[in-house]
Formats: C-alpha cells, structure tokens, sequence
C-alpha cells in the first residue's frame, strides 16, 4: 500500500509565482519541512510540535511572513488546511489532499492576478468585495456552486462591482454582484448559486 501523500502550495511574495510540493505524510510526520519557490527566495515551513505544527508561511498576498499553530490532524488527514492573510483575510497558503490543493492553488493565484490589477480602488467597496468573494469560496468549498449543464465548480472573474462565476464544461456565466451590503446580505441568504449553462 502505498505512503498517503499530501501536498503544499503558497504564493510566493519575491516572485509572484505559485510554489507547490507533495510530501509523503510520513515524511511530515517525522522531522519539519519545507517547500522553496523555483525563484529561491522563500520558503514555507511546517515543523512538528506534539499535536499541532508550527507553520510559516510566506504571503503571496500581502508580501509579509505568516506564522500559525496548526492541529495535526487537519494538516495530515483529510481535506486539509487553508491559512489566511491575516491583514487581507484572504487565504494565502493551503496543505492537503493533492486534489484540494491544486485546485486552491489555481483559485488563489487568480484572486492574487486580480488583486494586483485592481490596486488603487478599482472596487466600489473593497470591504464588501472581499466578503462577497470569502462567501463564494465557502459556497464553492461545500460543493453549492452547479451549472444547469451538469458542470460542477467555477473559475472567479473579479470586476469592480460584481464577481463572475465561470462553468469551466460549457462557458456559461453567473454574475454575482458585489456594490454594497445589500449585495452582500442576498449572497449569504444563498445556500447554493446555479449557472445558466450555453445550450
């Protein structure tokens, strides 16, 4: 039976680029361990200590360093762990199932893209983007984001006023508006979003 594996991935703050690695749990388990970005200049640690582990992380997200205690169990079973930004609340780091992973990473990079290009007050209120895009993530997180074509997920396009949620199977497209509270309060009353899918 093969070692379960469970992958790291981050934004890295020098370069901008997503760093990913795949450790054996085992190996987690047994000293600390670190993934370096392809650029060499950062690296996230995770070192165990009893049950939990002390993580750190470099931002991608605000270009600092964060540290974080994390039980074992969520860093080595299951779905895995997200860490957020704590001056963005925008999740920054994530170690887990490899699946899991990839797909957050992908997510995360494009939120980070986006971020970038909106530098400057291109939101309407940042507050409420922000909040707007934490609900989609724990909609998508819990599987409530659908097409009518059958497609699960979405890919996110972030614009100044509203959010566009992408089927990747058919290309339809839900716009998910993100001006003021009341944007904000009809988007939490959702339990799940369904795109119209392309005939």
């Amino acid at each position: 039976m093969s070692e379960p594996i469970r992958a790291i991935g981050y934004i890295c703050p020098s370069c901008g680029k997503p760093a990913y690695g795949e450790r054996t749990r085992f190996a987690l388990c047994a000293a600390a361990s670190g993934l370096v970005c392809g650029c060499g200049h950062s690296e996230l640690t995770a070192e165990p200590c009893g049950t939990r582990y002390h993580v750190t992380v470099p931002c991608g997200v605000c270009g600092g360093e964060h540290r974080a205690e994390v039980p074992s169990e969520q860093l080595l079973d299951g779905p895995g762990v997200g860490l957020a930004c704590p001056e963005t609340k925008q999740l920054c780091c994530y170690i887990g199932e490899v699946y899991q992973v990839q797909r957050a990473l992908r997510d995360l990079e494009v939120a980070v893209e986006k971020k970038k290009g909106t530098e400057g007050g291109a939101f309407v209120d940042d507050v409420i983007m922000y909040e707007v895009l934490s609900e989609l993530k724990d909609i998508a997180a819990r599987g409530g984001i659908r097409c009518a074509c059958g497609g699960q997920g979405c890919s996110l396009e972030v614009h100044g006023s509203a959010v566009d949620l992408v089927c990747p199977s058919c290309g339809g497209r839900l716009r998910v508006p993100a001006a003021g509270d009341e944007d904000l309060d009809r988007l939490c009353c959702q339990y799940t979003l369904m795109i119209p899918g392309k005939k």
